[in-house]
């Protein structure tokens, strides 16, 4: 009997075990295995500025995880474990790419910071000089811009925005209701896409 005929007989949490204890060779197996899973996964997801690939990728990397950090002892199988981490991947992945898709407005300003005039220092994406330049001057203008066209309460709800804060708490916060909450930001949304 080979290999790959002894790792059929075996179960997942088995599996896993052998290579918790050192069986190196079984992780190709297990990837194997578990592939039409990360696949099936990744077309539940779109990730922005990206492809099909990375997301299988970093459902891999969620897989492999989900190998190593497993519970053996655990009453949860491997299977709804390695399930969660290839979605929890995933999901990081994407929250990621929709940061840096929102990257000019997140990283470069505090925009309410204005009371005393100071910003945050900003966040560059290149080492050339000249383009640290430029992007500096691009970033000072956008911001100017964005701080002209929104409210003092539009401000707030941005900032707390763009500090991952859901509806709900930046509602409990600026003590608002949801919906209130909902409108501004829709308001900031065409603002933005105006500018």
């Amino acid at each position: 009997m080979d290999q790959r005929e002894e790792y059929v007989e075996l179960t997942d949490e088995q599996l896993v075990a052998r290579y918790q204890s050192g069986d190196q060779a079984v992780l190709n197996y297990i990837c194997e295995k578990y592939k039409p899973l990360v696949l099936k996964t990744s077309k539940k997801y779109f990730l922005v500025g990206g492809e099909n690939d990375d997301l299988i990728q970093e459902g891999m990397i969620g897989l492999f995880g989900a190998i190593g950090d497993y519970d053996t002892s655990s009453e949860v199988t491997f299977f709804h474990f390695a399930q969660l981490c290839i979605d929890r991947q995933m999901i990081k992945a994407i929250e990621a790419g929709n940061r840096k898709k929102h990257s000019p407005l997140n990283a470069y300003v505090s925009l309410y910071n204005d009371e005393v005039g100071d910003f945050d220092e900003p966040a560059f994406t290149s080492d050339d000089p000249a383009e640290l330049i430029i992007e500096a001057e691009e970033n000072m203008d956008l911001i100017e811009r964005l701080k002209s066209a929104l409210s003092s309460m539009e401000k707030k709800v941005f900032e707390l925005y763009m500090q991952d804060l859901d509806y709900k708490e930046i509602a409990q916060r600026l003590n608002k209701s949801e919906k209130s909450i909902d409108n501004t930001l829709t308001r900031i949304k065409q603002k933005a896409k105006n500018i």
